[in-house]
């Protein structure tokens, strides 16, 4: 895990921005100076045109120098050994596992990661760096073959975090909906991204980045209640690797 470099943000806008806009200069940064063959894996979409998706990532990465390819399902492993960069994009996190188990590229995936080709996600795409896709926020429109994603990280994560609820509205908050697997799968933290944050990993450090505070959720098998710490802008949690 000291080799991986990971780049995983909340979502691919902060509040009404441009798509990618403010991921960009952090991805620009993360990067540096070499110039990638970045393959991007657009699974997440439940439309057929990965075409379009791709599209937009070249339009909103347009300032970089790097080459995007779209990883497609007659070629996927092929593409994506022949790159030198992994970003998964977002949508539903049921449809990419599903797919990517389907094409059977998950220890393709984890094993270029773990040999050091630098991986960058947002929304679904940081979803499958932790364990199991167990606390993303979308509808099981497909069943994969298991909720277990990349392991990538040893933490759940929750993108799109907010804990705000509505007037009349009756349902559960998410800091409710996520202490419900916490209590079914205690001892596993959960680092909730609010829009416009990220997590960086790399020279075996984790850094919460961004322009909002984060929230980490925990709960340790031998206690009933779930812990709240807030997380700075610019804290270094490596405490949880």
């Amino acid at each position: 895990m000291s080799t991986n470099r990971i780049l995983a943000f909340s979502s691919s806008r902060a509040g009404d921005s441009a798509y990618l806009a403010t991921a960009a200069p952090i991805i620009k940064e993360f990067l540096g100076d070499k110039i990638y063959k970045i393959a991007f894996i657009p699974f997440a979409s439940v439309d057929d045109d990965a075409e379009a998706y791709v599209g937009m990532v070249r339009t909103g990465l347009t300032d970089l120098p790097h080459t995007i390819e779209v990883v497609k399902p007659v070629d996927a492993k092929k593409t994506i050994q022949a790159c030198d960069a992994i970003m998964v994009g977002g949508g539903n996190t049921f449809k990419l596992l599903h797919d990517i188990y389907q094409l059977q590229l998950l220890d393709v995936i984890r094993d270029k990661v773990n040999a050091g080709s630098p991986y960058i996600g947002w929304s679904a795409g940081s979803n499958i760096t932790g364990p199991t896709i167990g606390t993303t926020n979308d509808m099981p429109i497909v069943e994969p073959k298991s909720f277990n994603a990349l392991g990538l990280l040893p933490f759940q994560i929750n993108p799109h975090y907010n804990n705000e609820k509505p007037a009349g509205h009756n349902g559960e908050t998410r800091d409710q909906r996520l202490t419900e697997f916490l209590k079914m799968n205690p001892g596993v933290p959960i680092v909730c991204l609010p829009e416009g944050t990220a997590l960086r990993f790399e020279n075996g450090q984790l850094l919460f980045i961004g322009i909002h505070e984060g929230i980490l959720l925990e709960k340790a098998e031998d206690e009933k209640e779930v812990s709240r710490k807030v997380l700075g802008m610019g804290e270094d949690i490596s405490f949880l690797l």
